[in-house]
């Protein structure tokens, strides 16, 4: 029994490991597929404008709901701390360096992930489940070219959009409480900014960016093509691509984090 239960569990296990390797195999072909016709813009175009728009749509108030208070609460708590230690004047830089290191391009990738990739899978989802899919591919139409390529482009280039926002929206957050509430000066807020960040931080953020909405679209779009041709199997497949997408992002964040750390170590003030 024992024999019978350690095979049971290796091919358990293999089959298991063949399942997710063959999966990111065909995540990987609807990617390079989909960059495989982008230079033939007019047959997607006028979709990425409207896929675009309607991202915008649906992130732009989230993310300002979410950057100026998580700015204001960063903010308090590092104020706090640094008025303990005697360097209150540091508490802007603090809030201001890691909203543009980290929070602005997280933020706006969980954003285009849950609320803007979940409404990709559904819309794929239902043309699956309806066999539109197979449809347009008897038509002589590529579903990958007409459906996947316009969404990388858009949720790549509304990602990169929302960083100014988040930005912007979190340093005002923690504005008003490190300057407003607990009696910083103004220029010392935005002065340790100045002097910590450089060109090559906000470079990385926007590229941080631009590759979460590449993963978000890519997620969205593999999962509602794959996703069982029932109602049910459209449900799963958004709650599927929202959460692998959050893991892959939380770990190639990790990654181009360490790798820019190591090019770039970070300057004293």
């Amino acid at each position: 029994m024992a024999v019978g239960g350690r095979v049971g569990v290796t091919g358990y296990l293999v089959r298991r490991s063949t399942d997710v390797f063959g999966r990111v195999g065909d995540m990987s072909v609807i990617a390079l597929e989909g960059f495989r016709r982008t230079w033939d813009v007019r047959t997607w175009f006028w979709e990425y404008i409207q896929q675009c728009w309607f991202l915008a749509r649906v992130t732009s108030l989230p993310v300002l709901l979410v950057s100026l208070p998580l700015g204001a609460t960063v903010a308090l708590q590092v104020g706090q701390l640094a008025w303990q230690l005697g360097a209150s004047s540091a508490t802007g830089g603090a809030v201001v360096v890691g909203l543009v290191r980290e929070v602005a391009p997280m933020a706006s990738a969980l954003l285009i992930a849950g609320a803007g990739g979940s409404a990709m899978t559904s819309d794929i989802g239902a043309r699956n489940i309806r066999d539109e899919l197979a449809a347009m591919e008897v038509m002589a139409v590529n579903p990958v070219h007409r459906l996947v390529t316009p969404r990388l482009w858009a949720a790549s280039t509304v990602a990169v959009l929302l960083v100014p926002l988040v930005i912007v929206a979190g340093a005002s957050g923690g504005y008003f409480f490190n300057v407003v509430i607990q009696g910083v000066t103004p220029g010392a807020y935005f002065d340790g900014a100045v002097s910590l960040l450089v060109t090559s931080d906000l470079l990385v953020t926007l590229f941080k960016a631009w590759i979460f909405g590449f993963i978000a679209a890519i997620m969205s779009c593999y999962f509602g093509m794959t996703c069982q041709t029932s109602p049910v199997g459209v449900g799963r497949a958004v709650n599927q691509s929202t959460v692998v997408t959050f893991m892959l992002v939380f770990a190639v964040n990790y990654v181009i984090t360490m790798i820019y750390f190591l090019a770039y170590p970070p300057r004293p003030m």
